[in-house]
């Protein structure tokens, strides 16, 4: 006789729901129990029930053992790939900003009329373009605060 195959969503049955726990429960403390065994590993097993009881299970001589020695792995690895990642990373980052920084550097030295020797017809009339507007706004908002101004002293006197 073949089992069919259990959806996997929670048991709505209470009893239902214990039963299926501790017979699994049971499965999965067994299945750990032969993993230490068969391959001599290191398995520390915690599970909390609905209840909030505690089952454990390690091959260690404490399971406290089998924490500690996961800390500490997980301490040493974890962190020096994160510091080489974030190292990597910031090394990245500046390499982009510097570039960011030459070319912004070269738009100024260009837009104060320098270094246009190397320039195209086509640059130089961007940067003619650019200046306009430019001087269109300073213009704008020069007028703006005389208004301003003026406006303030008629109302003074």
């Amino acid at each position: 006789m073949v089992r069919g195959r259990t959806e996997l969503k929670r048991i709505e049955n209470a009893t239902s729901r214990q039963v299926t726990f501790s017979k699994r429960r049971n499965g999965l403390l067994k299945k750990a129990f032969e993993l230490s065994v068969l391959c001599d590993a290191e398995v520390g097993l915690i599970v909390f029930s609905p209840r909030g009881r505690l089952y454990e299970f390690a091959s260690a001589p404490s399971l406290q053992r089998t924490i500690d020695r996961y800390k500490v792995y997980t301490k040493d690895n974890v962190n020096d790939k994160t510091v080489q990642q974030d190292i990597q990373q910031v090394k990245d980052d500046t390499v982009g900003l510097a570039k960011q920084l030459e070319a912004l550097d070269e738009s100024i030295r260009k837009i104060l009329g320098e270094n246009l020797e190397g320039c195209s017809v086509e640059e130089l009339r961007g940067l003619e373009i650019k200046l306009e507007k430019s001087l269109h706004n300073i213009r704008r908002k020069k007028t703006e605060l005389l208004e301003k101004q003026i406006s303030k002293l008629k109302e003074n006197v």
